[in-house]
């Protein structure tokens, strides 16, 4: 992974892979955290009862170190991890895709379940535009409301991006920093009087 970008998907994206009658639907999502990965599965599981599995895969984080697969009773190894070697061939993260297949009656061996899962994978990423994001590291600052628009025009001159804001007598603002430029906005927040910094962890 590189240091200060990664790359992963715009939005999410769906296809379908045909073998023997058994059918693959492929669905994509962008994800940030293991709570959404299992928002987006129990919905998927509501949509489609009928189906036989809900295979998936997904890899979080900016340096891609949390991930998970699954076969979901399908033959160990058959399933996830085609799923997760697709995502990996095109080095992204926060991403998760489940596969639901639909049996077709016919049985497809583990080689056809491999090329099954890893066929429908590959068609839904090439439905959805691969973006570059900029890896950032979150700030908590603090001031006055009325140096709103020195902070704002740091925060769009570096493209950091506004994470959480509260406004009250004083504004509490969190801010994610994108890393290749973290000394240049550090510089430029201490320029500004009474403005206060530190670092925030994201729960």
């Amino acid at each position: 992974m590189h240091p200060f970008y990664y790359n992963t998907i715009l939005q999410p994206a769906v296809a379908e892979f045909k073998d023997r009658g058994s059918k693959f639907l492929a669905y994509s999502f962008p994800v940030t955290s293991i709570e959404e990965c299992k928002k987006q599965l129990a919905n998927l599981k509501k949509e489609h009862p009928k189906a036989v599995h809900h295979c998936l895969a997904y890899r979080i984080g900016v340096d891609g170190s949390t991930f998970r697969v699954s076969d979901d009773g399908e033959p160990a190894g058959s399933a996830g991890r085609p799923i997760l070697g697709q995502i990996d061939s095109k080095q992204l993260t926060n991403i998760m895709v489940v596969v639901v297949r639909y049996f077709g009656g016919t049985l497809l061996g583990v080689p056809g379940l491999i090329n099954a899962y890893k066929t429908a994978t590959s068609l839904t990423l090439q439905l959805s535009p691969i973006i570059q994001k900029a890896v950032e590291v979150t700030y908590a600052l603090n001031f006055d409301y009325q140096q709103m628009n020195e902070v704002m025009m740091i925060v769009k001159q570096y493209n950091c991006s506004v994470v959480e804001q509260v406004a009250q007598l004083f504004v509490e603002l969190k801010i994610g920093i994108p890393k290749n430029r973290l000394e240049e906005v550090i510089n430029k927040i201490q320029e500004l009087q009474g403005v206060s910094y530190k670092t925030a962890l994201l729960v």
